[in-house]
């Protein structure tokens, strides 16, 4: 429920100029996550979730076994291309367009926080085919 608060908060206001920088480094987070599943590299893609998703899945070849199941088009497509994306107060949610392996259209939200560190991480993805209803 807070995610889903979370995402209508950032879909409502469009977010300062200013935070183009947080949406380009958020994109970059998402890309080497991508690029890492392509790879199949656990490690890498598991270094750029969130603390709250790692303590869920505590092992870096769980949360890659996880995205394989529940998450196919993430892990395996034929093209990834950034949509819109909101950021305010060290949040940001970034849309993803996704065709998988089968040519069927997806669409992905990426939500990432800013860590204590100043670094970006990815606190959840919501995966709807395309054309469906919320």
């Amino acid at each position: 429920m807070r995610a889903l608060v979370l995402v209508m908060a950032f879909l409502i206001g469009l977010g300062s100029p200013a935070l183009a920088d947080d949406v380009s480094a958020a994109q970059g987070v998402i890309r080497a996550q991508e690029q890492a599943f392509g790879r199949g590299d656990a490690a890498a893609a598991y270094s750029h979730a969130a603390p709250a998703i790692k303590q869920i899945f505590p092992e870096a070849d769980i949360f890659l076994q996880m995205v394989q199941q529940a998450y196919p088009p993430v892990y395996r497509h034929r093209s990834f291309e950034f949509g819109e994306a909101r950021a305010a107060g060290g949040q940001i949610a970034q849309r993803v367009h996704i065709v998988d392996d089968n040519g069927e259209a997806w669409e992905a939200l990426y939500t990432l926080e800013q860590q204590p560190d100043g670094s970006l991480k990815i606190t959840g993805c919501s995966l709807l085919k395309a054309g469906q209803a919320v």
